[in-house]
């Protein structure tokens, strides 16, 4: 994992081949997974992390290239899951898992197109 992502501190990331084997995890996703086998879950297939609902939903996003997104409540803090594909030479590689905690109060702001605000 780039260094640069190591230090974010409220974002862990976890990336999986197209196989769904865990290739790598950033500091905090180690951590957060600790209970699990922490840096030992490199290796190993993130299918096998998950129950059956969570398992099917994993395989039609790579099977589809697709994007799944949602919050979580876990030990009292607020974090949104995104979970997208990644590519190498324009041809799907894998998934990368993105878990980051949020405020629980997070302010929610609708952006107007930059033509609308003259």
């Amino acid at each position: 994992m780039d260094k640069w992502s190591e230090q974010l501190p409220y974002v862990a990331i976890t990336v999986c081949d197209k196989e769904g084997r865990i290739i790598d995890m950033n500091e905090r996703s180690v951590n957060t997974y600790i209970n699990d086998g922490g840096r030992d879950l490199i290796g190993k297939n993130l299918l096998d992390c998950h129950p059956p609902r969570a398992r099917k939903i994993i395989e039609e996003l790579m099977r589809e290239g697709k994007t799944n997104a949602y919050t979580i409540e876990k030990e009292g803090l607020k974090k949104l899951i995104y979970q997208s594909p990644w590519y190498d030479n324009g041809e799907f590689a894998g998934l990368v898992e993105m878990s980051i905690v949020i405020p629980n109060d997070m302010p929610h702001y609708i952006r107007k197109p930059k033509e609308e605000n003259r």
